[in-house]
């Protein structure tokens, strides 16, 4: 495997993926790329098999580049953890070199001004998956395959709206996805900002337009921060205030989930207030630009300075107290009846570090592409094309993070919050599931 991006979230998946396959059965060998290569080495001396692991620098915006370190190394499978403006270039590069790909979320460029309302074409030049999505039949044609959006959210939460819709419900009208939790940092001063996950990624996912989509109208593009409300996490994470950004699940979950009656589906997150106040000024000031200014004789990219200055989500962890709580909130038919749940994946950020030394948002975006690249790397999710984790069956994901740890739960939303996590009650679901699978393969045999 060729890992592009040693970062916080690369050197997560690398744990993990270590602690799943310590005799290299499905996993042989990982070039571990970055940019800055002493970092790359980092990483490589923080996990237990130093023969394992092998630290190269790559300039990831340069394709070539990247295509000579895939068949130098004769890689035959590239996880993408670097920024997202790069990603495309790693996706091509993958294609290239006949590598199979993985990424946990794509690039998109907005309209600059963006005009909000209904359809994707006025806000943005290069909608987000449009790039992978657009080249699906290139990489069937090759007999390769990518797995765009494999992390939480997009990813774990993808799989749980494959699993509703499949065994959850006769009928699935509504997919929400939630992002939430209650971190806390007691020793932050009253003004502290603090960025939980990739400086670039956040720029980008809670400025630029945010979509969700409508079965009658298409997708409808607002401006940031809009559609505020108030939801009760499960877990004992308790009142969030939720707010909509750009995130990549409200175009892949109606690609695969309209055919079971899917209405509606948006994205909202957990912002904390400081971190909001602090991007609307970044854009207002035109810090989010990558046009390169001139400063005193020297050439500066504006974002480069904000990512170089603003605290690192790596730096993050100790002092750290709460959980993140991601899942997905759901509305439709079961035996006639309407049906609401709530289903959803918690990490305590102080498990997480005594566990894998690793704060939570970190640990649990890596244990989403962890389980991803198990499934492909053992053959179990295998076909031809570009997909997300909706095209797959969900049942292997979901035993996977059964037998890794990666907690999950159902909560029954019909008049109360009834929480259905007991062992007994998900075996037999999977029970169910087996039976509705055995079912369909004997319908199709006939």
């Amino acid at each position: 495997m060729l890992l592009v991006g040693a970062g916080a979230v690369g050197e997560s998946i690398l744990k993990i993926l270590e602690s799943r396959d310590p005799n290299r059965e499905w996993l042989e060998h990982v070039v571990v790329a970055d940019y800055n290569l002493s970092r790359a080495r980092v990483v490589c001396e923080h996990l237990n098999s130093s023969d394992r692991y092998t630290p190269e620098k790559v300039d990831a915006h340069n394709e070539n580049e990247l295509i000579e370190l895939i068949k130098k190394f004769h890689c035959d499978f590239v996880m993408d953890a670097a920024s997202p403006f790069v990603s495309n270039k790693i996706f091509d590069a993958a294609f290239e070199a006949g590598a199979k790909y993985a990424n946990m979320g794509t690039w998109s460029v907005p309209v600059d001004p963006p005009q909000y309302g209904i359809g994707l074409e006025n806000c943005y030049k290069e909608p987000m998956t449009k790039y992978n999505f657009d080249r699906h039949e290139a990489w069937a044609e090759r007999g390769n395959m990518a797995c765009i959006c494999l992390g939480i959210d997009p990813g774990v939460v993808n799989v749980f709206a494959k699993f509703a819709a499949e065994y959850l419900f006769d009928e699935l009208y509504e997919v929400h996805v939630k992002d939430g939790g209650n971190l806390t940092i007691p020793s932050a001063g009253e003004d502290d900002i603090a960025f939980g996950f990739n400086v670039w990624t956040v720029l980008d996912e809670c400025i630029n337009p945010n979509v969700e989509w409508n079965r009658d109208y298409g997708f409808i593009v607002d401006r940031p921060f809009a559609g505020e409300e108030t939801f009760e996490m499960p877990a004992g994470v308790g009142m969030n205030t939720l707010v909509k950004i750009e995130h990549e699940e409200t175009v892949t979950i109606p690609r695969y989930l309209q055919q079971y009656g899917l209405r509606r589906c948006t994205y909202k997150i957990a912002l904390d207030d400081n971190l909001v106040k602090a991007l609307k000024v970044i854009n207002a000031l035109g810090l989010r630009s990558l046009k390169p200014v001139e400063v005193e004789n020297v050439k500066v990219i504006p974002r480069d300075v904000v990512a170089a200055c603003a605290p690192q989500p790596k730096d993050l962890g100790d002092e750290m107290i709460g959980k993140m709580c991601v899942g997905i909130h759901c509305k439709g038919l079961k035996d006639g009846k309407t049906r609401e749940v709530f289903m959803y994946q918690p990490f305590d950020n102080q498990i997480s570090m005594k566990n894998w030394k690793m704060q939570v948002v970190v640990a649990q975006t890596g244990f989403g592409a962890a389980v991803g690249i198990e499934l492909i790397g053992r053959g179990i999710w295998k076909d031809a094309g570009v997909f997300s984790p909706e095209y797959f069956d969900p049942i292997p994901f979901l035993q996977i993070m059964d037998e890794a740890g990666f907690e999950y739960g159902i909560v029954e939303m019909d008049s109360e919050y009834k929480t259905v996590n007991d062992k007994k009650i998900m075996a037999q679901l999977f029970k169910d599931a087996a039976k509705m699978q055995n079912n369909k393969k004997k319908t199709i045999t006939a």
